[in-house]
């Protein structure tokens, strides 16, 4: 009888410790809140989809909502994985002045906060990863000028202002410009990066438009209207268009001749690296390596991962895109199949 009582006392202080083991796998468990801006740009499902499979690789789960371009609803967001006591929340901004103080709730809550790809004004964020985007629209001038610009004119259809990246591509690019001689003839910024918009733009100035050389668009969505719109009115082959993020539609023009080139940003190694950092951050981890500077976001010094974008033209189109499984070949060579390499 003694032994049998003995046993009975040890079988439930083994269930027992069992139990307390769960609770601790449960209470390990990381979780990270994502909230984006919309999925009306291609490449942010790519984003999504990497950084949430990297995360669950290291033990994470990630929570990803849609705010479909809405500012309130992003701050729903934010309020709702605070509620929820995520270790931490990565935030890619609608409006880079109108989160600080929902930034703020969330740091006061301890939960650690990432601004991907676009930077949050005066929110002290604890670390903003993107690419360095006065060399996206360096890159997007240079290449203007490398196809003989210099001294031309050139329009401007660029994303909003609300959108902090799209003002250092504006500097970026003006810089080049400017010591070109190339005369910006007119600016439009496109709300809530709407692409309809750059394509009436196109179709209610076409004066304007035919005085120019080239198109600079804030992304390829916006190129895709613009082509079509000069495309209509046959000029198309005349005007040099630039664009970035390397949609497929983008590269595909690329490869036909109406698009001069776009600005691939690598997003796997984007969103890979921002899912190991916001992993490290959470567990108190020094983050460390050859890209990580700092930015200032206007009131504070928050650090800085920041990534290298790359030109891509019809020269390098395989060597880029398709060698490394951004788009296949059949897909970007699809209407120009005699242009296809071995």
């Amino acid at each position: 009888m003694l032994l049998s009582v003995i046993l009975l006392m040890c079988g439930c202080q083994s269930q027992e410790q069992a139990g307390n083991e769960k609770v601790d796998e449960t209470e390990k468990k990381i979780t990270i809140g994502m909230s984006f801006d919309s999925f009306v740009i291609e490449r942010w499902q790519k984003d999504r989809d990497v950084f949430v499979s990297m995360a669950k690789e290291m033990g994470a789960e990630v929570n990803v909502q849609n705010a479909n371009g809405d500012l309130e609803e992003q701050k729903k967001h934010i309020e709702y994985f605070i509620d929820k006591g995520v270790d931490a929340i990565v935030i890619i901004c609608i409006d880079s002045d109108g989160l600080a103080d929902s930034v703020k709730k969330a740091k006061d809550a301890g939960i650690k906060v990432v601004a991907y790809d676009r930077l949050i004004h005066d929110a002290d964020v604890d670390l903003y990863v993107s690419f360095d985007n006065y060399e996206v629209g360096t890159i997007m001038a240079n290449n203007l000028v490398d196809n003989g610009l210099a001294g031309g004119k050139v329009i401007m259809l660029e994303g909003p202002l609300t959108d902090d990246n799209v003002r250092q591509i504006e500097d970026g690019f003006g810089k080049v410009m400017a010591e070109n001689q190339i005369e910006i003839l007119d600016t439009m910024h496109c709300d809530g990066w709407r692409a309809e918009l750059a394509g009436e733009y196109v179709y209610n100035n076409l004066e304007l438009i035919e005085e120019t050389d080239a198109i600079m668009c804030g992304n390829d969505n916006l190129a895709t209207r613009v082509v079509h719109a000069l495309a209509e009115n046959r000029m198309a082959d005349r005007i040099m268009v630039v664009g970035q993020d390397a949609d497929l539609e983008a590269c595909q023009r690329i490869v036909e001749g109406t698009q001069v080139m776009t600005v691939y940003k690598p997003v796997e190694k984007l969103a890979t690296r921002a899912a190991q950092c916001t992993i490290a951050l959470i567990k108190n981890e020094t983050i460390d390596g050859g890209d990580l500077t700092v930015a200032n976001d206007g009131k504070y010094d928050v650090p800085y991962v920041k990534l290298d974008p790359i030109a891509v033209t019809a020269d390098n189109m395989n060597e880029v895109i398709i060698n490394s499984g951004f788009h296949l070949k059949e897909d970007v060579y699809l209407n120009v199949p005699g242009k296809m390499p071995e």
